[in-house]
């Protein structure tokens, strides 16, 4: 039997409509939440997934500024820019688009942002709150997983979790958040990575696979056990359609591994959309956290 798909489209749109609701509440009280997004240089997708932010965001309500600077923009420069956001009232949210050109150091970027107005959660006064389970900015694809698996009814505390990939957006940090005491947590992990000699020996035995890896169709249905949850973050372009259109792919097969599966995400449509998001619950945070 085929495995039930987690849509993170329809999941988005169901907490895209409780933000709606506490962004009025929040208007209401006199604060409307503001988020700003740099961009710095033209790089297509960074363009197009800046722009959806911003989309987003006027549909909720949440004020929102873009800047975009020149590619060869000074990183001096750069960081006045965001000390000046840090300092402004009206923007609660300072989101600067990865990856940033070479010439600029992003970690000296990223640090410089208020820890009150890191919406992204990479600010390592939240990453250190975070592994001590404390209030902070959960990082968005993270916490936009632990929401897909909350709200499908995905039993986790006791589960056995093989994350595959190690990366500080989005493996370390969900390895971290499903082992603590909270919801959609309590679980064993297991954390792969591409150096791991035998991946297929831990993720068969895994009841909860989370894939990010960035190699595409890596997991395949003799890796997984029957009735296995999946959530596959990888978005790989494999190729183009007739019409030019990237053709998409997960870190999962798909269509094998989805006959043994219980649960299954699908690229695109799964963890993407949830992103965006979580980043929108988390500039609403800021900005009740000024009331």
């Amino acid at each position: 039997m085929s495995a039930k798909i987690i849509s993170g489209t329809e999941v988005a749109k169901a907490i895209r409509e409780e933000l709606k609701a506490e962004v009025a509440e929040l208007v209401n009280k006199g604060v409307t939440p503001g988020l700003v997004t740099i961009l710095v240089g033209e790089d297509p997708a960074s363009q197009s997934y800046v722009a959806a932010k911003n989309k987003t965001a006027k549909e909720l309500g949440i004020y929102s500024e873009q800047i975009t600077l020149p590619a060869d923009t000074p990183e001096t420069d750069l960081l006045q820019l965001v000390e000046k956001c840090n300092k402004d009232p009206k923007i609660n949210g300072i989101l600067v688009q990865l990856p940033l050109p070479k010439h600029i150091d992003e970690a000296k970027v990223l640090y410089a942002i208020d820890p009150d107005k890191d919406v992204d959660g990479f600010h390592p006064v939240n990453v250190g709150k975070m592994v001590l389970g404390e209030q902070c900015f959960l990082p968005c694809t993270p916490h936009g997983i632990l929401e897909l698996l909350k709200r499908s009814g995905v039993e986790t505390s006791g589960a056995e979790v093989v994350v595959v990939g190690r990366s500080n957006i989005v493996g370390k940090p969900i390895a971290n958040l499903m082992l603590q005491k909270r919801e959609a947590g309590n679980a064993t992990i297991t954390l792969c990575h591409t150096r791991t000699k035998d991946i297929a020996a831990h993720t068969r035995r895994a009841d909860i696979i989370i894939a990010a890896v960035g190699v595409p169709k890596m997991i395949t249905a003799d890796m997984v056990k029957d009735g296995v949850v999946i959530i596959d973050v990888g978005v790989n372009r494999i190729g183009k359609s007739e019409s030019g259109k990237a053709i998409l792919a997960g870190d999962v097969d798909f269509e094998a591994v989805k006959e043994k599966a219980s649960f299954i995400t699908p690229v695109p449509g799964g963890v993407g959309p949830m992103t965006i998001t979580m980043l929108m619950k988390n500039t609403v945070q800021a900005a009740r956290q000024t009331l």
